[in-house]
């Protein structure tokens, strides 16, 4: 049997066994520093085996992390203050460069984030920050991406996720989309005006073509006037009457001049 001294020994030496065992999960690597050096291959998922005091472990996550950047106060290109915040989505891709190249790499991004914010959205007009915001969030995302590289950091993607606007800007906004509308509703009437106009020439044309048609149009509008609840009486008078008495009807007579008196005196 052992004896005293040597089962405590053994207790230890098992104990301290278990303590070494470490799981890591699906979506975790571990980088294993022996004696102050980072082993070549970050460790896991599953069981590995970190010998303390000569070995540390750093998890690293290789999950995508969102970081929200705070609300930057940003001068556009036309001079016009806004609070612009983003939304950034990044992940790990190498866990011993995310651990050995910066001290906090999510706190290193959410700098680097604030500051590309501000340079990007102050080359722009506010209408190019509403309208091409897609292209923005790529060229963001290009930027950060290439800073992020070394520390083996990907960005996946950057969103602006809102702008505030002054009262002013806001009220400048409104009355323009309400000249806008009004603009579009004047084009739109004047556009129904003139296919109308076009539409009674070639009705004018056709029924000089065809006079015929013209007496057409002539009953139909005594017959609409004929169904009315009035008392007004039509005595259909024939087109062709008035146009034989224009011919009939003698011209009349120049004006007579008198003689002014001098020529009298004459």
């Amino acid at each position: 049997m052992l004896s005293i001294p040597a089962l405590i020994v053994v207790l230890v030496v098992v104990f301290y066994l278990f303590s070494s065992i470490k799981i890591l999960r699906e979506y975790e690597r571990g980088v294993i520093f022996r004696l102050g050096r980072a082993l070549p291959q970050p460790k896991g998922p599953g069981l590995i085996a970190v010998f303390r005091p000569f070995d540390q472990i750093v998890r690293v996550s290789l999950r995508q992390e969102v970081l929200e950047v705070p609300p930057q106060d940003v001068i556009t290109r036309d001079n016009v203050t806004i609070k612009v915040n983003a939304v950034i989505t990044l992940r790990v891709l190498d866990p011993a460069k995310a651990v050995i190249e910066v001290a906090n790499y999510v706190y290193q991004t959410s700098q680097f984030a604030q500051t590309t914010l501000r340079s990007v959205l102050g080359e722009v007009e506010l209408d190019g920050l509403l309208s091409h915001r897609d292209a923005l969030n790529q060229r963001i995302q290009s930027i950060i991406d290439q800073r992020t590289e070394p520390w083996g950091v990907k960005v996946v993607s950057v969103e602006v996720k809102q702008v505030d606007l002054p009262e002013s800007m806001l009220r400048a906004m409104a009355k323009q989309a309400e000249a806008e509308r009004e603009k579009r509703s004047k084009i739109i009437n004047a556009e129904g005006e003139f296919a109308a106009a076009q539409k009674l020439v070639e009705a004018g044309d056709l029924l000089a073509a065809q006079p015929i048609t013209l007496q057409l149009k002539y009953l139909q509008t005594l017959t609409d006037i004929g169904t009315e609840k009035n008392t007004t009486v039509i005595f259909p008078l024939p087109m062709e009457l008035l146009a034989l008495l224009n011919r009939f009807t003698p011209p009349t007579p120049p004006p007579v001049q008198k003689n002014s008196p001098l020529q009298e005196q004459k």
